[in-house]
């Protein structure tokens, strides 16, 4: 009887620290690496000016103020369709209609990023966008291809999209 119970006594001290250790386990969030808070990088494989630095970072800075009332509107809306969703009696009409709105939302955002993406790249001399063109080439399928340098894959460093949505709760 005395090694029943301290079996199962084992056991459950084995599941509280185990629950305890995978509490915390994989998932999305803000993280601390260099795209942390929404840094911009840089391009990788390309050495910028302290100029080139000053007016990305100033563009970054600019863009996330621009887009942080429609990230807010998109957080917001999210909550609604959760709840939405465990209403006892789901609308799908309502459900449809407001994953339509947020589906809107990021569109908007990802062409405020193109357009960030596209003014940044202006901020490049010609020599430098050569340069990317030769690393992003490498870039592609098969076994370890995909994991250069790149303008935004990789080990590159972070393009300034700053914490998502996934990001942020």
């Amino acid at each position: 009887m005395k090694k029943v119970i301290l079996t199962i006594l084992a056991l459950a001290v084995v599941a509280v620290v185990a629950t305890a250790a995978l509490a915390k386990g994989p998932g999305r969030g803000p993280g601390y690496g260099p795209c942390s808070r929404g840094e911009f990088g840089g391009f990788a494989g390309v050495e910028l000016t302290a100029d080139q630095k000053a007016k990305l970072a100033q563009m970054r800075d600019s863009r996330f103020k621009e887009i942080e009332p429609l990230r807010e509107k998109m957080f917001t809306k999210r909550d609604e369709v959760r709840k939405l969703w465990l209403e006892p009696n789901p609308d799908q009409g309502k459900i449809a209609a407001a994953q339509k709105e947020m589906r809107g939302m990021r569109d908007e955002m990802q062409d405020k990023m193109t357009a960030f993406r596209l003014e940044s790249l202006k901020v490049l001399t010609p020599e430098q966008k050569e340069k990317m063109k030769s690393f992003s080439s490498r870039r592609g399928f098969g076994p370890a291809k995909g994991k250069g340098p790149g303008m935004m894959g990789g080990n590159a460093p972070c393009f300034g999209d700053g914490p998502g949505p996934r990001g942020r709760r």
